[in-house]
């Protein structure tokens, strides 16, 4: 049996259509086969990262290099504050000790314990200094959370052995554990912004 011309470009058409659908599936089985931190990772490695921040020193308002070294004395300075603002309510916007979102606490913790203007936002945040895989964290690094898997919309500051502080919607500011269930599958990757010398 002999097709006819029309029947079979019908033929061939879908014949590509089934090829190309097939390549699209195993493109889309690819890219969800890898982790929820290396498609972040990924995604916000490629955007414009900034290597600088707005620091205030005895001599005024400088830029500082990320990551911008950091005293013990005033780690220490920052986990007796943390320790302090523990239980601090939840306010969503709230940037003050009246109430901290997430982002808000880390912006308000790193500027009185390190006189360092962060952004505002947990997206901005994560364009911050160099990118930090898990098993590379160290003490104060910020660490980012996604929820959706799409951006990161969840921030804290890594305290080490798992540990990290943050503003939760129901806690508050409190510490919790990269073990603990929801941040360990939502975990996207860390950014260094201070080194403690």
């Amino acid at each position: 049996m002999q097709l006819s011309a029309p029947r079979m470009r019908r033929s061939v058409k879908t014949v590509v259509a089934l090829l190309l659908s097939g390549i699209m599936l195993s493109l889309g089985a690819c890219q969800s086969a890898r982790s929820l931190s290396e498609r972040l990772e990924s995604k916000y490695s490629l955007k414009k990262r900034k290597s600088y921040i707005s620091c205030t020193r005895p001599e005024g308002l400088a830029g500082c290099p990320l990551p911008v070294n950091v005293s013990e004395k005033d780690y220490r300075r920052m986990l007796n504050w943390i320790e302090a603002a523990k239980g601090t309510r939840y306010r969503y916007g709230g940037t003050v000790p009246d109430g901290f979102d997430c982002s808000g606490f880390v912006q308000y913790l790193y500027s009185i314990s390190f006189q360092m203007a962060l952004p505002r936002t947990s997206g901005d945040l994560a364009l911050l200094g160099p990118i930090v895989p898990r098993n590379g964290l160290q003490r104060g690094d910020l660490i980012f959370f996604s929820s959706g898997g799409e951006t990161v919309d969840h921030v804290g500051v890594f305290l080490g052995d798992g540990r990290f502080a943050h503003s939760a919607t129901k806690a508050g500011v409190t510490i919790s554990s990269l073990r603990q269930s929801w941040y360990n599958a939502h975990f996207a990757f860390g950014a260094r912004v201070i080194r403690v010398d």
